[in-house]
């Protein structure tokens, strides 16, 4: 039997709910000091998340909008430039505190790392976005929490693609059967799985209603002691709330 060795953190939705209320406004305030009268919507929002990465999201917005947004041709520079903005706007809002951690992250986090169960973060999210938002919440020592931060452009194809798990896990020297991922989307979880990871998802509203079949297990969040969590579809857990041993023991069922 393989020991867990690391478990693999995904960012954006898992360790924050950062999607609605960080990157969409700063999505949508890129687009306003741009002179752009583009809007994105809770709804259409959801829609775009379907689209991993921040340059790739705008493109295909204005590849699948152009009617609406009166662009054609070439918009590379337009989509960098955005991005670029973007990203500066959401680092301002991670900086007010605005946004905390998600349910029972910061005790899961804590109870990995003091066990001596490796920490790491596989993640479409550029590596500044992912280091602002643990200095914000965990403060600037959290940053050594993690051996490896697998951000942003480091691999070719981003999720659900599985290169940035492969890098991940070359980056620890680690197999797939000694880690485990948590992830809160299907692209995430695809990723995962074909780079053979077995993968506990945290649902959040932006996702709960994906095909999450291949998860090991799947909650609607990690819970706290008083705050149970909700097993959805998978594998029952051994406490009322998710702990290292809990992840362990999924570990443990198919390795």
């Amino acid at each position: 039997m393989n020991q867990l060795k690391a478990v693999i953190f995904d960012v954006d939705g898992t360790l924050a709910a950062t999607e609605r209320d960080g990157h969409r406004i700063a999505f949508n305030r890129a687009f306003a000091e741009a002179g752009l009268d583009w809007h994105w919507d809770d709804q259409l929002y959801g829609k775009l998340l379907a689209i991993t990465g921040g340059r790739e999201r705008i493109q295909y917005y204005l590849e699948n909008f152009h009617l609406q947004c009166g662009f054609a041709g070439d918009h590379s520079d337009m989509v960098s430039k955005l991005h670029t903005a973007k990203n500066r706007h959401y680092i301002e809002i991670l900086e007010t505190q605005s946004i905390p951690l998600r349910l029972g992250v910061k005790r899961l986090l804590s109870e990995i790392r003091e066990s001596g169960v490796r920490l790491a973060i596989a993640t479409t999210s550029v590596p500044d976005n992912v280091m602002t938002l643990i200095k914000t919440t965990l403060g600037e020592a959290a940053l050594d929490w993690f051996e490896c931060i697998a951000a942003g452009d480091v691999v070719p194809s981003k999720k659900p693609s599985p290169d940035i798990y492969h890098y991940c896990l070359q980056q620890l020297q680690l197999n797939p059967s000694q880690c485990l991922a948590v992830e809160d989307s299907a692209n995430g979880l695809s990723a995962a799985y074909r780079a053979g990871i077995a993968t506990l998802v945290t649902i959040n509203a932006y996702t709960a209603e994906e095909d999450f079949d291949q998860a090991i297990c799947v909650v609607d969040h990690l819970g706290e002691p008083g705050i149970p969590t909700k097993v959805l579809a998978g594998s029952s857990i051994n406490n009322h709330y998710i702990t290292l041993q809990s992840l362990q023991d999924l570990h443990a069922q198919i390795n």
